[in-house]
C-alpha cells in the first residue's frame, strides 16, 4: 500500500478535482475581486485577504472550459505555489479525503478537455468515482508566476 495523501476535493464543470491539503492555505467564499489591466483573461484580478494582496485565477478560464456565473457554492481556494499565494475560483469545495497514492494513475492525454500537463494524475476512488489531481506547478507555469508576482508587488 502507498502513502495516504490528504486532498481537498473541489468541483469544476461537473468533474471532481483534488489538490493536496498541504498546498492549500484557506478556502474562502467569493469576495470582491479587483480587475488588473493587461493580464490574461483567466486572471480575474486580486483580492485583499487579511491585508495580503492575492492574485485570483478562474480555473474554468485557465482550462478553457465554458465560464459560468459564480453561485452561492463558488469558492476561492487559496494555494501556495513556490512561496506565491494564488486564489483559484472553483464551482464548489466539497470535502477533504484521504487517498492512497497507489490509486493515482498517470493522466490520459486529455481529461474533460484539460491537457495532461496540468494534471498530476487520476485517482480511482471506488464506486467508479474518479478524482482528477491537479499539478499546481503547471497550472501556474513560470511565465504566469512572474506576472502574478508583479501583481502582488
Amino acid at each position: 500500500m502507498g502513502e495516504e495523501l490528504k486532498v481537498i476535493v473541489f468541483g469544476l464543470a461537473d468533474e471532481e478535482y483534488g489538490i493536496e491539503v498541504d498546498k492549500v492555505q484557506t478556502i474562502e467564499r467569493m469576495m470582491p475581486i479587483t480587475r488588473v489591466p493587461k493580464t490574461p483573461s483567466f486572471i480575474k484580478g486580486v483580492v485583499n485577504l487579511r491585508g495580503v494582496v492575492v492574485p485570483v485565477l478562474d480555473l474554468r478560464g485557465r482550462f478553457n472550459l465554458e465560464s459560468t456565473e459564480t453561485t452561492e457554492n463558488s469558492r476561492i481556494i487559496i494555494v501556495a505555489v513556490n512561496e506565491l499565494e494564488v486564489g483559484f475560483i472553483v464551482d464548489a469545495a466539497n470535502d477533504v479525503i484521504d487517498i492512497d497514492t497507489d490509486s493515482i494513475d498517470a493522466p490520459p492525454e486529455v481529461v474533460g478537455g484539460i491537457k495532461a500537463k496540468y494534471l498530476r494524475g487520476v485517482a480511482k476512488l471506488g464506486n467508479n468515482r474518479l478524482l482528477i489531481m491537479l499539478n499546481l506547478a503547471e497550472v501556474l507555469n513560470k511565465d504566469e508566476i512572474i506576472q502574478l508576482e508583479q501583481l502582488e508587488a
